[in-house]
This record gives structure tokens, sequence and C-alpha cells, in this order.
């Protein structure tokens, strides 16, 4: 499990993802999908961080082939989040893992998600609807922030030829994979409730990392 910094505000971060707003651009028309967003510049390894103005997230369709293609505007991030206890240091300890993987010193443009994925009873709910799939970023983080009332929800890793090399399963608020984007293929399962008929919910904080064009 990930060291979360700042953890004293663990609290105020979780909760946020109980105000996420409904997920609008889903091609295959699901609504089991509640997301934010936001863009930030980061230098690694000084890590100076400012956020940008607020701005659509666009994947091209060799990416995201369900829901690429299009500009996506999503709510921002909340107040709350960026400028808490937890999400800064958070920046900062990634900020370190990329020092240590790639000596750029080029500024990155660095994308936050947050996602809720809802299911309910007798159904199943994606979290990557897209599929196997690459971001296409360099790197990308996913924290798990909570599940509830869920199984299943398994993270592969798979070669770029869709080898499967690896899987696990975020369980524990403060699991974190990260992953090489431009080498590797990731994936989620579909989520299922456990038992009764109370809803379940899969919260993550996805953190991306791109080199800034020239």
């Amino acid at each position: 499990m990930f060291r979360v910094p700042g953890h004293g505000g663990w609290g105020a971060f979780a909760d946020s993802w109980n105000r996420l707003e409904l997920d609008g651009h889903m091609a295959d028309g699901g609504r089991y999908r509640r997301r934010r967003h936001a863009t930030f510049s980061i230098v690694a390894p000084q890590a100076s961080v400012s956020r940008e103005p607020h701005q659509p997230h666009y994947q091209d369709l060799a990416y995201n082939p369900l829901n690429g293609g299009i500009a996506r505007n999503f709510a921002p991030v909340e107040p709350v989040v960026a400028q808490g206890s937890v999400f800064p240091g958070l920046l900062a300890a990634f900020s370190d893992v990329i020092a240590s993987l790639d000596a750029a010193l080029e500024p990155w443009q660095v994308e936050v998600h947050q996602f809720r994925t809802e299911v309910c009873a007798g159904a199943e709910a994606p979290p990557t609807p897209e599929g196997i799939h690459r971001d296409g970023v360099d790197y990308a983080f996913m924290l798990m922030v909570g599940r509830r009332n869920i199984e299943r929800g398994q993270t592969g890793i798979y070669s770029l030829q869709g080898r499967k090399l690896a899987e696990f399963r975020l369980e524990q608020p403060g699991d974190l994979a990260v992953v090489d984007d431009r080498r590797v293929l990731h994936g989620v399962t579909p989520i299922r409730v456990v038992a009764g008929d109370a809803p379940g919910t899969r919260d993550v904080l996805v953190v991306t990392f791109r080199r800034k064009a020239a």
C-alpha cells in the first residue's frame, strides 16, 4: 500500500467522491460513471506545480475507441481536493517517482481524474468501458480511494501485443499502481455487487503525466 501524504486529511479527500458529477459523454449510453477533472503543469524533479485553466479532456480514438475523438468537458476538481492536505502531497510524491524513472527536465502536463463507478444489484459495471487500452500519455498512476459492496475489479497489465503480464486488485485505500503507458496496456474487469440490494461503488484517482509539446 502506498503511504498517502497528508493522511490526516484523507476523510475530506475521500468524501469529495460523493460529489462527483455524472459522466455525460458515455457513447454506450451508460450512467454508471461519475467523475471530475483538472489539469496541472509540473516540472520534475523540482515539482513546481501550477493549475492550468479548466479545459476539456481529449483522447484520440486510437486510445479510446468508445469515448475518444471529441473534447469532453467534466466538472472541475474541487478546491477542497486540489488545495487540501492530501492531493498536493500526492502530486509531489508522484513527481518524485517520475524523476526516478525518467531524467527528462521538460515540463509535464498532468491530468487528474476522479472516477466513481457505480453498480446496482444484478448488474455489472466496467471501470474501463473502453476495454484494454493505453491512455496516450507517458505515465499513469491509479490510486484506490475506496470500494463499497463490490467484488471483482481486477486490474490487468498487458503487453502491447495483448499478452497478460500481471493481474491484481487495488483493494485498500492507498493501494497504488503505476504504469509506463508507452510500453503496456491496462484494463479493469467489471464490478458486481457482493450481496443485498444496496448499490456498490469503486472510487479511484487517476493521475497521468505527459511531456508537454515543445
